[in-house]
């Protein structure tokens, strides 16, 4: 089974989401929340520091596990978990889209990013929700 550190960076009642490029071949143009998989011998909290230094450029550092989610279709993407972390605080300055995993990066509200008619884990919508009536 794949894991996979999802971090989702939360700021001012917003949600920084990226948009995964057409050519990805697990969720392909959809909003998502940065992370990716673990590498051999990485904890959850390990994978979610390297990969948002990776994708956003910043290290979080205050961090809470909020989910552990299924993949929504292990058939086509194989059998995975994914680690959800809400990281509100971090160092490395404003977050800012590195590689070529996403085509756009965005703070979005909160309560927009839980109506977001085509984001990558439909199980995020109530994951954003409970993170909205939590302010």
């Amino acid at each position: 089974m794949k894991h996979i550190a999802c971090a989702i960076l939360r700021r001012d009642g917003r949600i920084l989401l990226g948009r995964r490029t057409p050519q990805r071949r697990s969720y392909p143009d959809c909003w998502d929340v940065l992370g990716g998989h673990l590498e051999a011998g990485e904890t959850p909290e390990q994978a979610l520091v390297r990969e948002v230094q990776e994708e956003a450029g910043v290290t979080p550092l205050r961090h809470r596990l909020v989910a552990t989610l299924p993949d929504p279709d292990p058939v086509r993407n194989g059998a995975a978990r994914y680690h959800v972390f809400v990281v509100t605080g971090w160092t490395g300055g404003e977050p800012r889209m590195l590689g070529d995993e996403h085509s756009e990066m965005r703070w979005i509200p909160i309560e927009d990013a839980a109506r977001l008619p085509d984001l990558a884990v439909e199980a995020y919508r109530d994951l954003f929700r409970s993170l909205a009536s939590a302010d």
